[in-house]
């Protein structure tokens, strides 16, 4: 009988890699449900290039940079990309906004974790946001990436409070806590074939989600 090989993932990040570092440990503890064969940055001294090596994990630097156009620097991208033949492609923290050729090639395979529940706060500067609309809650949603910025279907939230005295930074660290939780969570239903992206719509165990996804309390 021949065994399976596990779902092949590769992980894009921009900077510290904390949620690549979540995912890391969920994978030691055979808990991630897919093998992390590379991960990738747009920035040489981003950590979590380092988080990677220490794994023993491939990683690759593709600099937006060295490319003239978005095009250009998003072709090279996906051609290192493939190079490992990944079932998922995950997002977590790469800060580019991605062309719409590079989002369909890999649509209904990429993950993306944004940092307020959706879809309220698109952008930048979240938990600013929420603290400034008077928000009692906040917190993160994990989507499958489109075309339209943080706007991909929800497959599941976390919520955390906001109390009066918060300042973005305490915000963003309770935050930030959730995130590693749901974001390997989410993973893992990919890798094991519960979560699919379906005509702009996500079905997790065959019912579909509602707009904000599973919440996970």
């Amino acid at each position: 009988m021949i065994e399976q090989s596990s779902p092949r993932i590769v992980v894009l990040i921009s900077g510290n890699g904390s949620n690549l570092q979540a995912m890391l440990d969920q994978a030691d503890a055979n808990l991630l449900g897919g093998e992390i064969v590379a991960v990738m940055s747009n920035k040489a001294d981003a950590y979590g290039l380092e988080r990677a090596r220490a794994a023993g994990i491939a990683t690759a630097v593709v600099s937006n940079q060295d490319h003239a156009s978005r095009e250009h620097f998003d072709a090279a991208l996906s051609e290192t990309i493939d190079g490992y033949q990944p079932n998922l492609v995950v997002l977590a923290g790469f800060m580019r906004i991605l062309t719409p050729g590079f989002v369909q090639h890999y649509q209904g395979r990429m993950l993306n974790i944004h940092p307020s529940l959706l879809p309220r706060y698109q952008g930048l500067n979240t938990h600013q946001k929420a603290i400034d609309a008077g928000d009692q809650e906040h917190g993160c949603s994990v989507h499958f990436v489109t075309e339209e910025l943080d706007g991909g279907p929800v497959i599941l939230q976390a919520r955390v409070p906001i109390f009066a005295d918060d300042d973005a930074a305490a915000v963003a660290e309770r935050v930030q806590v959730q995130e590693h939780a749901i974001y390997p969570l989410t993973v893992r239903w990919f890798c094991e074939g519960r979560v699919v992206m379906q005509q702009g719509h996500v079905y997790l165990d065959g019912a579909l989600l509602p707009e904000q996804g599973y919440a996970q309390e």
